[in-house]
């Protein structure tokens, strides 16, 4: 599977098929990402949620890190689709919808599937502006040795 956005939505394989609840593999490094998958309350709203940092040993995490190029978005399991970067910020607010006013503010600007692809690019670019000020790596350099085309 090549790593793009263009495979945002993949029926990929998954190290655990009997979890049935959301997972988010996010930058745990990236204090907006972070702070992002923390304010949204997920747990409240979805009940069965793994938050997983991409930069952890999780074997979940280890996957991700080879199925999908992380520093360009954070990957969003639900309903056994893997949803990346813009897509995945579409699927986490129309599932927890304007439940509080983060999550109404979160809803109202990424519900819309093509505004959340255009929007995305600009956060991503924060991203990268804020890891660098911060000396952080990229996600990649931190494992050079499990990216690369899955087998």
């Amino acid at each position: 599977m090549a790593k793009t956005e263009a495979n945002a939505e993949a029926h990929a394989p998954f190290p655990d098929p009997h979890n049935d609840g959301v997972i988010v593999v996010y930058d745990g490094e990236c204090p907006f990402c972070a702070r992002y998958v923390s304010m949204l309350r997920l747990r409240e709203v979805a009940g069965n949620v793994a938050l997983i940092d991409a930069r952890s040993n999780d074997p979940i995490a280890a996957w991700a890190r080879r199925e999908f190029d992380l520093d360009e978005g954070m990957a969003v399991r639900m309903h056994d689709t893997w949803r990346l970067g813009g897509d995945a910020i579409n699927a986490l607010a129309l599932l927890t919808g304007p439940s509080s006013l983060i999550n109404r503010f979160n809803y109202f600007i990424f519900k819309n599937k093509y505004l959340s692809r255009i929007v995305y690019p600009v956060l991503r670019m924060g991203r990268n502006l804020a890891l660098r000020l911060l000396g952080r790596r990229k996600i990649v350099d931190d494992f050079t040795d499990t990216v690369g085309p899955s087998s």
